[in-house]
């Protein structure tokens, strides 16, 4: 018998149809609700992996634009009679190719990473990058095991920070107490920010000089774009120079 994908919208197709979703929470958890109370309402989010979607309900009434999405036609079909009137939130999509048009200000982890196989992970990083505006933050529940069997697949010590590290940091991190038992005592709520950096003035680049970026030149051949190099100006006829500036000058 082959062995079944978790990477296939089938492998988790067969595990809503026959119910078997030790995953599903039942409801929302309470550090979320925590999360929300405090969160300014808003915000542009995305929950991927949606599953039977209790969240949506959370994030919307906290004032929240939300889109939902599962690539499993019977998950999308669960959420769906959940909400009710919401159910419009959840669509059926592939986190990994939807177009989701306008970048969003979260991404809500639970219980998504840690249903990818191992080699999907950068991609998922990468992904989440991708759809997030430049001070975007990916926010929710990480699940660590060092064990190799899954789904779920547990985090081991420090990848997280190898996979995130880079584009994002990490700006919290606490304990999870009311886990349902397949994640109990293994995972914590963190939320990880989008790292950005201002441009810097051009005098703050090394080897250019505050003089020499504060003088303008026309001679493209001369350097960057809009400096002109202070050796440009040694031996230069100090009077002719200030003339010259007078009589490039207009209002």
């Amino acid at each position: 018998m082959p062995r079944e994908d978790a990477a296939k919208p089938e492998f988790w197709e067969k595990r809503f149809r026959e119910n078997f979703t030790p995953w599903d929470a039942g409801g929302v958890p309470s550090v979320l609700e925590e999360f929300l109370r405090r969160e300014p309402g808003g915000r542009r989010v995305l929950i991927p992996g949606c599953g039977s979607g209790y969240e949506v309900r959370a994030f919307v009434e906290a004032g929240h634009d939300v889109i939902a999405v599962d690539f499993a036609p019977a998950a999308v079909e669960r959420a769906r009679k959940l909400l009710g009137p919401l159910s419009q939130r959840v669509r059926l999509a592939d986190f990994f190719e939807f177009d989701f048009g306008t970048p969003f200000d979260l991404v809500y982890e639970r219980a998504f990473l840690c249903s990818l196989p191992r080699p999907l992970r950068p991609r998922y990083a990468q992904r989440a990058l991708e759809l997030l505006s430049p001070h975007g933050r990916l926010a929710g529940f990480f699940f660590f095991e060092d064990g190799e069997r899954g789904p779920p697949f547990g985090l081991k010590s420090g990848e997280l920070e190898t996979l995130l590290g880079g584009s994002f940091e990490r700006t919290e991190d606490v304990a999870v107490e009311d886990s349902i038992p397949i994640f109990a005592g293994k995972e914590r709520w963190q939320t990880w920010s989008r790292r950005w950096t201002r441009r810097r003035p051009l005098h703050a680049i090394p080897g250019v000089r505050r003089r020499q970026a504060a003088v303008a030149f026309d001679d493209p051949g001369a350097g960057s774009p809009g400096v002109r190099p202070r050796s440009a100006l040694q031996g230069e006829d100090p009077v002719k120079r200030r003339r010259g500036a007078r009589q490039g000058h207009t209002r």
